[in-house]
């Protein structure tokens, strides 16, 4: 099982970001309505979003964002 963040779309390939490096998986495995950012993970050739993770990541993000333009 790997665990990681949809980094960016290149043709065919989905890479994911994985213990802070990447790593290229066929897009074809992924669902069809994942987005960058989304948090998955990969059992083979299957793949779960995991929706709870995504948001919570998401709203880290915004929160770091407020915090710098505060400033």
């Amino acid at each position: 099982m790997i665990k990681g963040i949809i980094d960016r779309f290149e043709g065919d390939v989905a890479v994911i970001e994985v213990d802070g490096k990447t790593k290229d998986f066929p897009k074809s495995i992924f669902p069809d309505k994942v987005v960058v950012g989304d948090v998955v993970e990969i059992h083979g050739d299957m793949v779960k979003v995991l929706k709870d993770e995504t948001e919570k990541l998401r709203k880290e993000i915004e929160d770091l964002m407020k915090d710098v333009w505060e400033d």
